[in-house]
C-alpha cells in the first residue's frame, strides 16, 4: 500500500481498517479511493483473516467525499472533469463490492459523522455498531448531486422505498437512536465503549464457522434478487456443501456432547 490514508491491522484472526484521514473527518480522495483498494483487496484474498472491522480515526467515522477536491474540479472542462468523476467513483465502487462479497464478516463501528460516502459505506458492511454520538446524513442533495456508493441500492433495502426517499431526497441529520430504529445499524453503545464492544462483537465472529457465514452472507445478500424457488434450491445447495466441511462434524459433535464447538473456518 503506497499511502496511510487507510492503516491495516492484523490481531489473531480480526483485520482492523481504519480510515486515516481525522484532520479532514475521513473524507475520501483520491488517496483514500486507492488505499481503500488495496487493504479490500488484501484481506478478501488472505484466508487467516475470518472477521474485519471497517473504523475511522479521530472523531468521526467519515463524513463523505472531499469537497474541497470537489472544488479543484470546478475549472476543468465538463469532459474532463466527468471522465475523472468517474474514474473515482468506479474506483471506490470496486471496494464496495468487495466488501459485500468477501467470504468473512464485516463490522462497521461507527462514531461521530457518518456522512454521503460514509454512510454508503457503513451501508456495505454485513453488520453496524454505532456510538451513542454517532450522526447519520446522506448529504448528496447538498451539493446537488445523486448518491453513490450503493446508497440507492442499499437503503430501500434496508429502510423501505419511502424512509429512503426521505433520507436521499431531503438530505437530513439524525442520531443513532434513529439509525438503529431504522434498521441501518444493529446496537448503539456509549461512545467511550464501542471499541471494547466492537472487538468482542469480531473476536465472536472471528471464532465461528467463517465457511458456513460465508455461505449465509451470499444467500442473504442474493436473496431480493431470487424467487422462492431459486432461493430454496440456494439454501439446499449450500446446506449440503456445508454439511462436507469439518466445522459442520464439529459442530455436531459439541451439540451432541454438550460442549462447545471449536470452529477452524474450514
Amino acid at each position: 500500500m503506497s499511502n496511510d490514508s487507510v492503516l491495516l491491522d492484523l490481531d489473531g484472526a480480526v483485520a482492523t481498517l481504519t480510515l486515516n484521514r481525522p484532520q479532514a473527518l475521513n473524507a475520501l480522495d483520491l488517496a483514500m479511493t486507492d488505499a481503500l483498494r488495496a487493504t479490500t483487496e488484501r484481506v478478501e484474498g488472505d484466508p487467516a483473516i475470518r472477521a474485519v472491522v471497517l473504523r475511522g480515526a479521530g472523531n468521526h467515522f467519515m463524513a463523505g467525499g472531499d469537497i474541497k477536491w470537489f472544488n479543484t474540479m470546478l475549472d476543468i472542462p465538463a469532459g474532463e472533469r466527468r471522465a475523472r468523476f468517474e474514474r473515482l467513483i468506479s474506483d471506490v465502487h470496486g471496494s464496495i463490492l468487495r466488501l459485500r462479497r468477501m467470504g468473512k464478516p464485516v463490522i462497521a463501528s461507527v462514531h461521530g459523522a457518518v456522512a454521503g460516502f460514509g454512510l454508503s459505506l457503513m451501508n456495505a458492511c454485513d453488520l453496524a455498531i454505532a456510538a451513542d454520538d454517532a450522526y447519520f446524513t446522506l448529504a448528496y442533495c447538498h451539493i446537488a448531486t445523486s448518491p453513490d456508493g450503493g446508497a440507492t441500492y442499499a437503503l430501500p433495502r434496508l429502510v423501505g422505498l419511502k424512509q429512503a426517499m426521505e433520507i436521499a431526497l431531503l438530505g437530513d441529520r439524525f442520531d443513532a437512536r434513529r439509525a438503529l430504529e431504522l434498521g441501518l445499524v444493529n446496537r448503539v453503545v456509549p461512545a467511550p465503549e464501542l471499541v471494547v464492544e466492537t472487538r468482542a462483537l469480531a473476536e465472536r465472529l472471528a471464532a465461528g464457522p467463517t465457511a458456513a457465514y460465508a455461505k449465509t452472507k451470499q444467500l442473504i445478500n442474493e436473496s431480493l434478487n431470487r424467487t422462492l424457488p431459486e432461493q430454496l434450491l440456494a439454501e439446499q445447495d449450500n446446506f449440503a456443501a456445508s454439511a462436507l466441511t469439518a466445522d459442520f462434524a464439529e459442530g455436531v459433535r459439541a451439540f451432541v456432547g454438550k460442549r462447545k464447538p471449536r470452529f477452524t473456518g474450514n
